[in-house]
């Protein structure tokens, strides 16, 4: 068992050493596209599904509270949270509506729609980011494997080059951090 262990735990740090070969342009450009949304009085929208949508829901949360300093909310939004949503557009549009309708309720210009998908394929999501492009958001994905579907419809994407799931969501979490921080000095100034 602790061999498994060990070795869980290495893959981690192989898939984050690839992240950081690979990914700190995107990561930046991220954090940049962010910090101006947010001089501009815009919002971060951010969904996925099961463990994505925990992701999305746990970097808004950093957002709006605080990630390392207190500091003044910033607007962020996972729209996974409202299950009354969730179920009544699931049953009178379809489960694949079920971004897109609230993408279409709260996301405009200045905004930014972060969809998250471990495939780059989960159909609801790839249709509320193209609501969020008609709507002239800047849209970005979180993905792996190949990037899917999501990797040509997005403004930005970022792929996490593994093919498994927790490791890909692993990464994620770990770039929503890296971007929290960055945002949060670069708005509020350093940690005291």
């Amino acid at each position: 068992m602790e061999e498994q262990i060990a070795e869980e735990i290495q893959e981690s740090m192989r898939v984050k050493e690839r992240v950081l070969r690979g990914l700190v342009p995107q990561i930046k450009e991220l954090a940049q596209a962010l910090i101006q949304a947010y001089r501009g009085k815009g919002k971060v929208v951010l969904f996925g599904n099961g463990g994505s949508a925990a992701d999305a829901q746990h970097i808004a949360c950093e957002l709006v509270g605080r990630f390392e300093k207190g500091r003044r909310a910033l607007p962020a939004i996972a729209l996974s949270t409202n299950t009354s949503t969730l179920t009544a557009i699931g049953n009178d549009y379809g489960y694949e509506a079920s971004f897109a309708r609230q993408v279409e309720a709260f996301v405009g210009e200045g905004d930014i729609a972060i969809g998250i998908s471990t495939s780059g394929n989960a159909a609801n999501v790839l249709q509320g980011l193209r609501v969020a492009k008609e709507k002239g958001a800047k849209t970005v994905g979180l993905s792996g494997k190949s990037g899917g579907k999501l990797k040509s419809l997005v403004d930005l994407c970022l792929v996490v080059p593994s093919d498994s799931t927790p490791r890909i969501q692993e990464a994620h979490i770990t770039i929503g951090h890296i971007i929290c921080g960055i945002v949060e000095r670069e708005l509020f100034g350093p940690i005291s």
